[in-house]
């Protein structure tokens, strides 16, 4: 007699209905992205939620066991499995924990470039030593660093040009390891330079105190000549000789270049790529100009719209993924941080694309006058006589007082995307950030204005583009983003640039 088995849907219940969780969606292309409270999405065909809001979804179909897989509904033969999803949200805000890890001190304001684009009112390198951080400031801006409950502390030399104050950073490198030592704290330092000053000294005291270098590379010498003039012409130059020699003495790994979009870069985003695997580069961060410092003051030279930029990157990451399938590896770092946001339960460092925003809970600079801001870009904003960022004085106050100072509580009202206006019921809200700063700076308010905000506008855009990408599954491109994801990206401090 022959045995007979029972079907799976004989064996299972059919649930007789289901209750919603908290999700948001957006339509693209012919399908909708449903996402939950902690980034996870699914792809669904068009009228999947107006199925579910109305309860006409079919319940022994794939779909729904997706949206119940994916925390988006539940039912009587399931459970919400809430603690389940609390922690999946928990661990996509991982970066709030800990403290502030990345400090930046800015040790000189002088530098011998003249950068079109430049964010800082910089002064000229013969300008004397009020424009330098003093001795005083330097110890008390390491103390204030070391209140920082954070474990893991990074101390980032930017100016100006750091190299120009070298002597300072022969001074804070030791008192900063010995306090960090006291205090069972590890601490990475990175110098942000151009390195058009750099000698073998500095670079063999680099490597002996194991100093990363971080620079920028807008491309080749037509551009990055253009985009970064000093007398002489010859920063391109300077920037590759000094390039080879900091790898040939600090290692490969502990070298970074970063790059600026302008509107001279627009047409030329295939050689910017070419020129960074030229120099053997493993990532790029194609990245738009800023609206800060001296920048503003030349916007009709170095500015452009922001659907401008939006092509430039699309054509980038075509030309990138082309290269990876030839063979070469080579990550677009902006798109390899939001990846990660929007395919793994993580979340990232980068303090322009979180919430609560990263200025000051992961990010301190400490001016060479005392002066502490939430990030820098507010202390760029400061240089234009803009001090609504500015929390206080090293010389003044400390930790404590930095946080619950009022410009602080401020921006931290308008530092939670989940709160704000346009983005609480945005489909895109987990993988995106807040960033007050921008928008006081762009629309005059920090919650600022989400239909004419061109953060608001990149981001969604890329998103868009990158959800499009996945939907397609390609394998060879989804293997490229996972190289991308799981790999370590070379280089440091990304939201900073030299």
């Amino acid at each position: 007699m022959a045995r007979q088995f029972y079907t799976h849907e004989a064996l299972v219940t059919q649930p007789k209905s289901f209750t919603l969780l908290p999700f948001k969606f957006m339509r693209l292309k012919g399908k909708e992205i449903i996402v939950n409270e902690a980034g996870e999405f699914l792809f669904a065909p068009t009228g999947t939620v107006e199925n579910l809001t109305i309860g006409t979804l079919d319940l022994a179909s794939d779909l729904y066991k997706d949206l119940k897989a994916k925390h988006i509904v539940f039912d009587e033969s399931s459970s919400a499995l809430l603690d389940v999803l609390a922690t999946k949200y928990r661990t996509k805000f991982e970066h709030i924990t800990g403290g502030t890890k990345l400090h930046i001190f800015v040790i000189t304001l002088r530098c011998e470039h003249s950068c079109h684009y430049c964010q800082v009112s910089r002064q000229t390198a013969s300008k004397g030593g009020e424009y330098d951080m003093s001795k005083e400031t330097a110890d008390r801006s390491i103390k204030l660093m070391m209140e920082s409950p954070s474990k893991d502390l990074t101390l980032e030399f930017q100016g100006g040009e750091p190299l120009l104050a070298f002597e300072l950073i022969e001074y804070i490198v030791p008192r900063a390891k010995e306090q960090a030592a006291l205090r069972s704290k590890s601490l990475d330092i990175v110098v942000t330079t151009n390195l058009a000053c750099i000698t073998e000294e500095m670079v063999y005291y680099f490597r002996d105190q194991n100093i990363k270098v971080s620079t920028s590379l807008d491309g080749p010498s037509f551009l990055h000549n253009r985009n970064r003039p000093r007398n002489g012409g010859d920063s391109y130059e300077r920037a590759v000789e000094g390039i080879k020699l900091c790898r040939s003495v600090l290692g490969r790994q502990n070298v970074a270049a970063l790059m600026t979009t302008t509107s001279a870069s627009l047409g030329h985003v295939t050689e910017i790529i070419d020129e960074y695997v030229n120099l053997d580069f493993h990532s790029v961060f194609l990245r738009p100009i800023s609206p800060y410092g001296f920048a503003v003051k030349t916007h009709h030279r170095t500015g452009y719209e922001m659907e401008r930029f939006l092509k430039f990157y699309r054509e980038g990451l075509a030309h990138i993924l082309a290269i990876n399938q030839s063979g070469y590896h080579i990550t677009e770092v902006y798109t390899q941080i939001l990846l990660t946001k929007m395919l793994t339960p993580y979340g990232t460092r980068y303090v322009d694309l979180q919430s609560p925003a990263g200025a000051a809970w992961n990010v301190l600079v400490y001016n060479y006058n005392g002066d502490v801001f939430a990030s820098d870009e507010a202390r760029m904003l400061a240089e234009m006589q803009d001090l609504t960022f500015k929390l206080g004085n090293v010389h003044l106050d400390n930790r404590s007082k930095l946080f619950t100072s009022e410009p602080a509580l401020k921006m931290f009202e308008a530092s939670c995307n989940q709160a704000l206006p346009g983005c609480s019921d945005c489909a895109f809200q987990t993988y995106c950030g807040s960033d007050p700063v921008f928008h006081h700076a762009t629309q005059g308010d920090m919650v600022g204005h989400r239909p004419t905000s061109d953060f608001c506008q990149r981001n969604m855009e890329v998103i868009k583009h990158l959800f499009d990408i996945v939907s397609q599954n390609d394998p060879e491109t989804m293997s490229i983003f996972w190289s991308w994801i799981n790999g370590r990206v070379p280089g440091m401090a990304v939201e900073q640039c030299a």
